[in-house]
């Protein structure tokens, strides 16, 4: 299967004519392809290990970065760019000839995946998602970026070893995430399926966030607990990443027929 995949670099603009990165991996000729939104301020990158064994099971992925992230066009991250950045991801593939579409996301991901659900979307995969407000969220910050978020109305970000050095969070995003999500509002919208992979170790989504979650979503939706794993590991480690992938690819088998 490997062999036969074709992988390649893609681009493609949103509503604001910005150009975005992705990698569009084709395993085989069907109609279906799985988008994955990465988390707040990462990239596509983060996804390299589980796409390559969705790929290796024989379905098409794009994984791609958000407008102000990865190797996307400069901009301040906020809820609307990013939910726009989605849409026109979805836009994208549709024009490449795919029809049905599953979702997946991860962490802030989810979230935008669950914003922009319509009845195109067959299925949908949550990877430690945020699905309600952080009141606490500012305290992740310094002293000093707190500062930069009143004085200028953002905060920046330096990441090593990332592809993009440095983001900017407009402080609309901030807000957002503090006192901008209903939980029962946002997920009862959904009609589709909904898979829920959540680390009862995870330190920045509380895993009761996912708990009550499910109780919102439609019948047949399910939370997947792994023990001991945390918000990053979920799929990141070896640990976890065969389980994780495991239940992603039995999920698409199932709703992908």
């Amino acid at each position: 299967m490997e062999k036969e995949a074709k992988i390649r670099k893609v681009y493609f603009y949103n509503s604001k004519k910005q150009k975005l990165a992705g990698v569009l991996e084709e395993s085989n000729k069907s109609k279906d392809i799985i988008i994955m939104p990465h988390g707040f301020t990462g990239d596509k990158d983060v996804f390299t290990t589980i796409s390559k064994n969705i790929l290796q099971s024989g379905f098409n992925v794009l994984r791609f970065d958000f407008s102000g992230c990865g190797e996307s066009e400069d901009t301040s991250l906020t809820i609307d760019k990013q939910i726009d950045d989605l849409k026109s991801a979805i836009k994208f593939v549709k024009n490449q000839g795919f029809e049905n579409i599953v979702l997946i996301g991860y962490s802030l991901g989810g979230l935008i995946s669950i914003k922009v659900y319509d009845k195109q979307i067959k299925t949908i995969i949550l990877l430690a998602p945020l699905t309600d407000s952080r009141k606490d969220y500012r305290k992740k910050y310094s002293k000093e970026q707190l500062e930069e978020l009143n004085s200028k109305g953002y905060i920046t970000k330096i990441s090593k070893g990332a592809i993009r050095k440095k983001v900017i969070i407009d402080k609309k995003m901030i807000e957002f995430i503090e006192r901008g999500i209903n939980q029962r509002e946002l997920l009862s919208n959904v009609k589709c399926t909904v898979l829920i992979i959540h680390g009862d170790k995870d330190d920045r989504v509380p895993l009761e966030f996912s708990k009550k979650a499910i109780k919102y979503l439609p019948q047949n939706s399910r939370l997947e607990i792994l023990k001991g794993a945390d918000h990053k590991n979920i799929f990141l480690s070896e640990n976890y990443i065969n389980s994780t992938s495991k239940l992603c690819i039995d999920w698409f088998k199932k709703y992908l027929k």
